[in-house]
């Protein structure tokens, strides 16, 4: 049985210490060598979980698609091998500035992409948030 390679692990009582949870996660699954899990990215900086660009959804796509492209690099994949992206928005108005930041970064890949509006994501000021599902060519 292959076991998957988790990169970045972490416990959300360290991540969320006002919440009173416990669960056991990642920042990225690699599945078989080549099928790459990107978890929800924020504006936050992951070495230092300090939130950035406040106030700013572009901004905050801008450090999501870095910290998308960073994880991606540590699984031994790069943005070309996206096939899924997921963009979360807690307000509409906000998809044109996302989407433009997170066109920069996708120019020429074409992945398949879901928008969807939420009422809120895990911290008030944060804006936006984008998964990633990679495939690794053989």
């Amino acid at each position: 049985m292959t076991v998957h390679k988790r990169i970045r692990p972490f416990n959300t009582r360290d991540t969320y210490p006002e919440q009173a949870i416990d669960n056991d996660l990642c920042q990225t699954v690699v599945a078989r060598g080549q099928m790459v899990f990107v978890r929800g990215q924020i504006g936050q900086d992951l070495d230092t979980a300090e939130s950035v660009a406040i106030g700013d959804a572009a901004g905050q796509a801008d450090k999501a698609m870095a910290n998308i492209a960073m994880l991606l690099e540590e699984a031994g994949a790069k943005l070309e091998h996206v096939c899924k992206i997921t963009i979360y928005l807690i307000d509409p108005r906000y998809r044109e500035p996302v989407y433009r930041t997170v066109g920069r970064w996708l120019k020429g890949v074409h992945p398949v992409s879901t928008g969807i509006v939420v009422s809120a994501l895990a911290r008030p000021e944060w804006l936006v948030e984008i998964d990633a599902i990679a495939v690794i060519p053989d």
